[in-house]
This record gives C-alpha cells, sequence and structure tokens, in this order.
C-alpha cells in the first residue's frame, strides 16, 4: 500500500496494520531514491549573449550528467585613438571601419571544467551523518529523523 499522509485519522483506533502498511510505503518511498556515485560532463556549448547560461542535468545508473550552454561575451568598444608618435601632434580620428566577422567561440577544456566543479562535492560537508539504528519496525521519532535529515541535505544541495 503506497504512503497515504491522511491516516491514521485523528482520534481512529490504533490499528498495527494499519501502521505497518504506512511505514512500509515510506521505505518504499526512501528506497526509491537514487543513489549519486559519479557525476559526467557530457557536453558544452556556446549560445548567443543574449541567451541565458543553462544547465541540464539527468542521471542515469547512478551517474549524474551535466550538459551546458555557456553565452559567449559581447564585443567589447573600440578604444581611444593614441598619438602618431613622436613626430608631431595627434591628428583627426579617421572614418570607422566595417565590423569584422565574429570571433571563433571560446572553448573549455575538460580540465578546466574538471577543475572548476572539483570541490562542489564539498557542499555537503556541514551536513553531519544521522549516525542512527532504525528498530524494526521503525518508530515514528526514528522516520522524523531520517525526514529531517532529508530536508536538511536537499536545502545544503541547491545553490
Amino acid at each position: 500500500m503506497p504512503f497515504d499522509p491522511t491516516k491514521p485519522a485523528n482520534n481512529a483506533p490504533n490499528s498495527s496494520a494499519e501502521m505497518r502498511a504506512q511505514l512500509h510505503g515510506l521505505k518504499d518511498l526512501i528506497d526509491a531514491i537514487q543513489t549519486i556515485t559519479a557525476a559526467q560532463v557530457d557536453g558544452v556549448s556556446t549560445v548567443e549573449p543574449s541567451d541565458p547560461a543553462v544547465v541540464t542535468l539527468s542521471v542515469a545508473d547512478g551517474t549524474l550528467h551535466f550538459s551546458f550552454a555557456l553565452p559567449r561575451g559581447t564585443s567589447g568598444s573600440d578604444g581611444i585613438a593614441g598619438s602618431n608618435g613622436s613626430d608631431g601632434a595627434p591628428g583627426q580620428p579617421g572614418p570607422q571601419g566595417e565590423q569584422g566577422p565574429p570571433g571563433e567561440s571560446g572553448q573549455v577544456t575538460l580540465q578546466q571544467l574538471d577543475d572548476a566543479i572539483g570541490g562542489t562535492s564539498a557542499n555537503s560537508n556541514n551536513v553531519a551523518t544521522l549516525g542512527m539504528t532504525v528498530s524494526d519496525p521503525p518508530t515514528q521519532s526514528e522516520v522524523q529523523d531520517i525526514a529531517n535529515k532529508l530536508d536538511e541535505l536537499i536545502l545544503v544541495l541547491r545553490r
């Protein structure tokens, strides 16, 4: 039976079968949480400067897969014209030249990306381990402790 947050009803008589079914439903939900054992960057692409950066995540066989789309920088403005040198005063600026073709997109190597995300696993270091032994069947307090720890981990992993 799946977990039903409306059971047991307030002031209902105790039913061990109903409570056992609720606990089994919670265990099924906990067991369904995916375990991440590795991370992999599948691709990095360059998009227009006006486009937002996008990260796509997926999980397959315990591996967290990343794909990045990063905007390239915009072209800078022309600098101030310099002097002609020591043989005379600066002349009048010449006419604006035609704009050249866009440059090649910047590239990020896999090593540069690995270096940039290398320390991100430390994001969860402030979450202490639960360090508890769960009784069989678990008590409501034990299940609540697990739910609280899961909430704490989820909040730490959000950025």
